[in-house]
């Protein structure tokens, strides 16, 4: 899924989400260029639980784009297509407790609390 916003940029609608597997992120681009990141680690079903889980530790926007919205549109990409890969979310970045918190509707339910093997996967994966 690739989301697009009207502002600034390299052109018209140039702002999108994708998600990088290989790099472990959802980037946040600008054209061509990265503005933003969503890192996170996948723990496989059976480590922890009954299903895979998503541990999102870290969200960053760079400051020039900050003031738009575009942190929550990360972590609403992310939370988006974690819920629908069937996924668990465990929720260790700030910035993503903070929008659960705040938009507890659909994401709480999705949300479980860290275990180590989460942690540990966060570490590596940094």
């Amino acid at each position: 899924m690739t989301e697009h916003t009207g502002e600034g940029g390299t052109g018209a609608d140039s702002i999108e989400v994708v998600d990088a597997p290989g790099r472990g992120r959802f980037e946040l681009r600008d054209g061509d260029r990265v503005i933003g990141v969503a890192s996170y680690a996948i723990v496989p079903a059976g480590t922890v639980g009954d299903r895979e889980r998503i541990v999102l530790f870290h969200t960053e926007v760079r400051p020039e784009y900050e003031g738009r919205g575009l942190a929550a549109r990360l972590a609403t990409h992310a939370l988006d297509a974690a819920i629908g890969a069937g996924r668990d979310v465990v929720a260790l970045c700030p910035y993503v407790k903070a929008y659960v918190q705040r938009h507890p509707e659909p994401y709480a339910a999705h949300v479980v609390p860290a275990t180590q093997a989460d942690v540990d996967a966060a570490e590596r994966s940094a």
